[in-house]
């Protein structure tokens, strides 16, 4: 399975970009939305930084995050990797009026219990250089589930079909 840099079998440190951005609205002022998800290369414990600052927006860079990947969850990485475009879905908290990213996934099984609970959600493009990665995980770990065969009577079972029977 090829790794890419800082990653080990199943973690790989992120970073998440959140973007607040000015709305023409009587009721709101601006919204959050989680724009993109890069490799972390900070050293730990590095807080976040601003990328962009002026009228309309302002982007921050959150690192510290981690990616994960287990067992129990790779038909949403599956049903993620066979999407027409691939996401990080990502949690995030307002946290006195910021926006602060607590998980991702790439699971789209997760993204959407997530979603269910009423948290914030939004799914940013997965990074190209996880592909790969991801692609190795599911190939060794999902086995889709063998198709149910329909059931029908056969001419055995006409005499047990009470009012159907012929």
């Amino acid at each position: 399975m090829t790794k890419p840099n800082g990653m080990t079998a199943t973690t790989y440190p992120v970073a998440v970009i959140m973007e607040r951005s000015k709305l023409a609205s009587r009721w709101l002022s601006y919204c959050w939305e989680a724009k993109g998800v890069v490799r972390d290369i900070f050293p730990a414990g590095t807080g976040a930084r601003v990328m962009l600052q002026d009228e309309q927006s302002l982007q921050i860079l959150y690192p510290g995050l981690e990616l994960r990947l287990m067992r129990d969850e790779a038909e949403g990485y599956y049903l993620n990797l066979t999407s027409p475009a691939p996401k990080v879905f990502v949690l995030w908290r307002l946290h006195d009026e910021q926006a602060r990213p607590e998980f991702v996934t790439v699971s789209y099984h997760e993204g959407a219990r997530w979603m269910d609970g009423d948290e914030h959600v939004d799914g940013a493009p997965l990074p190209g250089e996880l592909l790969p990665w991801i692609r190795g995980f599911v190939e060794q770990h999902y086995r889709p589930e063998p198709k149910q065969q329909k059931r029908y009577a056969s001419n055995k079972d006409k005499g047990r079909m009470g009012r159907f029977e012929q």
